[in-house]
């Protein structure tokens, strides 16, 4: 199974429409999205094409493809909307012999652990920078932010496909690997 990962799309229709086309060129089984899907936050600028009605529409196209867990700027009223689950706090998936542990990283992140054993992964947005950092026996990912990214990093997702996770621009171009 090939899954694509992104996040913090904050309600953005241009970069929704651009990573819609990136998981089409990719032929991804599933869209996983890692929350903040609809609203920008307080802290955040509005970023280019916002316009949550119509990310609303463009996802519930794929609405049989995308599983996602919920991120701090989701609300009851997105689920109302949105015809995927959204309020989950966190999903498990297993890799061989790792755990995946999805979050948004609002609650839990490298600083504040879930339980995890020795060789896990911890999943997670909402800092909006790519990571895959070892720390004390895990793994800590990140794909970055489709719409506001920090820091100078890329608009991008991840690829998870045979063990082996790709991260890549919205244009397709991978920039880091971790098997």
């Amino acid at each position: 199974m090939k899954l694509m990962i992104a996040s913090d799309i904050h309600g953005s229709a241009k970069y929704c429409k651009e990573l819609l086309e990136a998981y089409e060129k990719e032929k991804a089984d599933r869209l996983l999205l890692l929350g903040d899907i609809l609203y920008h936050g307080p802290r955040n600028d509005l970023p280019e094409g916002y316009d949550p009605r119509q990310v609303i529409a463009l996802l519930n196209e794929k609405k049989d493809e995308i599983f996602a867990v919920r991120g701090n700027c989701e609300a009851e009223v997105d689920q109302a909307v949105l015809e995927f689950p959204v309020l989950a706090d966190y999903a498990l998936l297993p890799l061989q012999k790792r755990m995946i542990y999805v979050t948004h990283g609002h609650i839990y992140n490298r600083d504040h652990l879930p339980p995890m054993k020795a060789g896990d992964i911890l999943l997670h947005g909402h800092t909006h920078i790519p990571a895959c950092e070892e720390f004390d026996g895990f793994v800590y990912m990140n794909p970055g932010s489709v719409a506001i990214p920090k820091n100078g990093t890329p608009r991008g997702y991840m690829i998870l496909e045979n063990e082996t996770f790709i991260w890549k621009t919205l244009d397709g171009e991978a920039y880091r690997t971790f098997a």
